[in-house]
């Protein structure tokens, strides 16, 4: 480049933008721990479906502190991120239904069930908390999960939420619109950091021929996508697919890759209880 008396000026190289951490916001918000008993208002707790009681299969529901019987709420069902990770700045995610904070932060104790759901393992007789499990058996407990929690808790059929973390935001897609028969269930979605389809990982039929596939059920039902640092690759990859939706992307202005944001005061929480709240405002 030249400067402004015709000199040859090299530019400095800008250094990698620094993020915060999220721990330097003060949590407004705490998860409320998974215990056992009877469902009610303000609790959250241990939930097993007919059929697995004799396994440690299970799921956690909580009833918003304005739950009252007979009424009708919308439902955020949420599926969390791989276990045994850590990273260099202390975020840790162990994999279980009991660690999950989206649904509580995003709804903020109110207004909406909350279901944690598990990854089925292999054998069938516990949570999976690396990757997937038995696909078809965590398929089949999330429908019938999903439709438990309308049924006697007085979730809305007509607006449910699949929200997840790392894993849980591939699962969206992977497990959200896996056929034909569950992905008609959702209303939104919101999938925090990575997506179904953008890279490659461990695990069969995560390429994009059958990413596009499941992509393609969606619909153009919204996604609120959100990612820690950048954004940019999901959006780059959506906009490769030719398939048309109602995407908004937002990037975290955060280095945590956690999901303890939902839990503060920040633009980004702000940000996605708006558009949620219009996204099941809209006529189906």
């Amino acid at each position: 480049m030249l400067g402004a008396a015709g000199v040859g000026v090299r530019l400095a190289a800008q250094p990698p933008r620094e993020f915060p951490d999220i721990r330097s916001v003060p949590a407004d918000l705490v998860t409320p721990a998974v215990a056992r008993g009877p469902a009610a208002a303000g609790r959250r707790v241990r939930m097993t479906l007919a059929g697995y009681e004799a396994t440690d299969v299970h799921h956690a529901l909580y009833l918003p502190v304005d739950w009252r019987p007979g009424g009708r709420y919308p439902v955020i069902v949420e599926y969390a991120g791989n276990g045994n990770y850590r990273n260099q700045y202390g975020d840790v995610s162990e994999g279980t239904v009991e660690g999950s904070n989206l649904g509580y932060g995003i709804s903020g104790g109110r207004g909406f069930l909350w279901i944690s759901m598990p990854f089925v393992n292999a054998a069938g007789n516990a949570n999976e908390t690396l990757w997937w499990g038995d696909v078809a058996a965590t398929v089949a407990y999330l429908k019938r999960a999903v439709a438990d929690v309308c049924e006697r808790f007085g979730g809305d059929p007509g607006a449910l939420v699949l929200a997840g973390f790392s894993r849980g935001a591939i699962a969206c897609n992977y497990i959200g619109l896996r056929d034909d028969e569950i992905a008609p269930l959702w209303r939104a979605f919101i999938p925090y950091s990575h997506y179904d389809g953008v890279r490659q990982w461990p695990y069969a039929d995560c390429d994009r021929e059958s990413a596009l596939e499941r992509l393609r059920r969606l619909k153009g039902r919204p996604q609120f996508i959100i990612r820690e640092r950048s954004v940019e690759d999901t959006r780059r990859y959506l906009e490769s697919t030719g398939v048309r939706g109602a995407f908004t992307f937002r990037t975290l202005e955060f280095r945590n890759h956690n999901d303890a944001w939902t839990l503060r005061d920040i633009p980004e929480r702000r940000q996605v209880r708006a558009w949620l709240r219009e996204a099941l405002s809209r006529g189906r």
